[in-house]
């Protein structure tokens, strides 16, 4: 399963919120961190405020912060909603595709069943549960 960069970078922002949890920091922070487009990453930042992961706050000390505690928002609940314009395969897509195995197909229920695995464990770990405080070192 290949996620989509949008995604990616959601969850980055989500792992890096996690590192300060009663703080706030900015979407231009993140971008500079992460080396990631400031634009791209606001459109990123939307989302993730629509899908109610995230706040934001106007003025001084405004920034990004946790709409809900990060205990309790899953991986499997990010990335659902993040991918969700994102079909795995063609015949998942909301109008159905235009694949013309599927009458016949054996593959359907088989990537049925790797998806559900796939969200299955991401739905066990929580964002709380993979903080990335930022300026870490990386083991080499």
């Amino acid at each position: 399963m290949r996620l989509a960069a949008f995604t990616d970078y959601g969850l980055r922002v989500m792992m890096r919120l996690a590192g300060e949890p009663e703080g706030t920091l900015t979407t231009g922070e993140i971008a500079r961190e992460f080396q990631i487009s400031y634009h791209h990453l606001t459109k990123v930042v939307q989302d993730l405020v629509r899908g109610g992961f995230v706040q934001t706050r106007q003025g001084a000390g405004g920034g990004i912060a946790f709409a809900r505690p990060p205990e309790s928002i899953t991986l499997g609940e990010v990335v659902r909603y993040l991918e969700r314009q994102h079909a795995l395969v063609e015949c998942f897509a909301a109008n159905g595709g235009k694949c013309l195995l599927t009458p016949a197909c054996r593959l359907k229920g088989k990537f049925y069943e790797a998806q559900n695995a796939f969200f299955a464990a991401l739905d066990e770990t929580t964002i709380a549960e993979c903080v990335y405080s930022g300026a870490e070192t990386r083991e080499t």
